[in-house]
């Protein structure tokens, strides 16, 4: 394993959690025997892709620089690396971070390190603002460090009215607000699940437009973070606050000159489903099933109905499979459909396919094609290749079916012939029967 980690990490002495994680970091790469080397990183690092198997940095630009070459699963931050590496030494399971809490406003504790940003942007007002959605009753999802300190946290409001304080002004509306969104120092899978959330929350009361307002600096983690999802600026306030606005639902002559990726991408949930990609069944067997999809509903309540706390793993949009299947066909943006097979044995859940890899039989490689999105432990995935081949599907999750979808159904309306014990791939006649029968809200689907 080759590690390249980043010189001005430790330079970094503002954030004591970062400090101690980095320290823990070195710790394990010692005792797993790492080759570590530490130097400045600059772009052209993340062209050479062969040199180093993980780079870890927190400069946001060599992150944003690798999302957009596609290989921001081998560049991580701090945090995000000892979650990955702590798997080899603890060898019963991936570790996984503290849950969200839902919490009142009241209860947070307005002197949090997390709120003097706010302070000092708002002045003033960001004090009046706490107390005021505090008598409210405001709730809000937080998540909780080791210190008891926040270290992100999201609130959010529904609004039904015009943005008239901005250039250029906004219509009255029905739209998600994000009042707040801070994520400090703990990887991207916590600002992940909040922008999932805040989508779900917004389908439940049949939103959809979801905006936020932010002072950007340059650098911007939270800009990074939003752009990622499909977030746009739209306009400036007059304070000097940019909007920026997700869609959640696009028209099919806005949607035509874009490629299937780039729909899932910026319009998450929506999706391509028309004849420029193929359909596939992939059979999960239940134990990797909630692993993969922990709010699914027979595991555990929904998240917009779940009362105080949630779980942050397998929750999140960019999800990885490994799979013995050694099918080749699947490419980017065709659409996967999960089969649970044993109990269920239905269909319960789709995804966009981004990149699928086959034929690994080494533990390390696909730790690094995997990388911050997977729920196995180090052992798990040893186990996986001990057995046979690896597939690696590297897929964004859309939706759970509304109506999961049963094999007795599936045979009687001769759709399938038998169970399916591989990947198989699907005409696109048999795939929209299951979308119908499925309950797929066809608002979100672009053909």
């Amino acid at each position: 394993m080759r590690v390249l980690l980043d010189s001005e990490v430790h330079e970094i002495k503002a954030d004591r959690i970062l400090s101690d994680n980095l320290k823990e970091l070195l710790k394990i790469l010692a005792g797993i025997k790492a080759e570590v080397a530490t130097r400045p990183i600059s772009s052209k690092e993340i062209e050479k892709n062969d040199a180093f198997d993980f780079l870890v940095t927190e400069n946001r630009d060599l992150h944003k620089e690798a999302s957009l070459k596609n290989v921001s699963d081998k560049v991580l931050l701090v945090d995000e690396a000892l979650q990955i590496f702590d798997s080899y030494i603890n060898k019963d399971s991936k570790i996984a971070p503290p849950p969200l809490k839902s919490e009142p406003v009241s209860n947070l504790n307005y002197d949090d390190p997390i709120f003097d940003t706010l302070k000092e942007e708002y002045k003033p007002k960001f004090r009046d603002w706490f107390k005021k959605i505090s008598d409210q009753g405001r709730k809000s999802w937080v998540y909780y460090r080791k210190d008891g300190h926040i270290g992100a946290l999201l609130i959010h409001k529904i609004e039904d009215e015009r943005i008239d304080d901005s250039n250029p002004p906004f219509p009255k509306k029905k739209r998600l607000k994000i009042s707040t969104l801070k994520v400090t120092y703990v990887g991207h899978k916590i600002g992940e699940l909040f922008i999932k959330m805040a989508v779900d929350i917004s389908i439940k009361n049949n939103i959809d437009e979801i905006y936020l307002t932010h002072f950007t600096k340059p650098n911007d983690p939270l800009v990074e973070l939003i752009t990622e999802y499909g977030f746009t600026k739209v306009g400036v306030k007059n304070n000097g606050e940019e909007i920026f606005v997700k869609r959640l639902i696009v028209d099919q002559a806005e949607a035509k000159p874009l490629s299937p990726i780039d729909i899932s991408k910026i319009f998450y949930p929506s999706f391509y489903d028309g004849d420029k990609v193929k359909k596939f069944i992939v059979p999960i067997v239940p134990k990797y099933h909630e692993k993969l999809f922990t709010d699914f509903p027979k595991r555990q309540t929904t998240l917009p109905e779940y009362d105080y706390e949630f779980v942050v793993e397998g929750n999140t949009i960019k999800k990885a499979y490994l799979s013995h299947s050694k099918i080749k066909r699947i490419g980017p943006g065709d659409l996967i459909l999960f089969y649970r097979s044993e109990d269920i044995q239905a269909i319960t859940s789709i995804g966009v396919a981004e990149s699928i890899y086959s034929g690994i039989e080494d533990s390390g490689q696909i730790l690094q094609l995997v990388g911050k999105r997977t729920v196995f432990s180090h052992d798990e995935i040893e186990e996986w290749v001990r057995k046979s081949p690896v597939s690696i599907f590297l897929f964004r999750h859309h939706f759970h079916l509304d109506r999961p979808v049963g094999l007795k159904e599936l045979i009687e309306a001769r759709l399938l012939k038998a169970a399916p014990e591989s990947a198989m791939e699907i005409p696109n006649e048999v795939y929209a029967e299951i979308k119908k029968l499925g309950g797929i809200d066809e608002r979100f689907t672009i053909h």
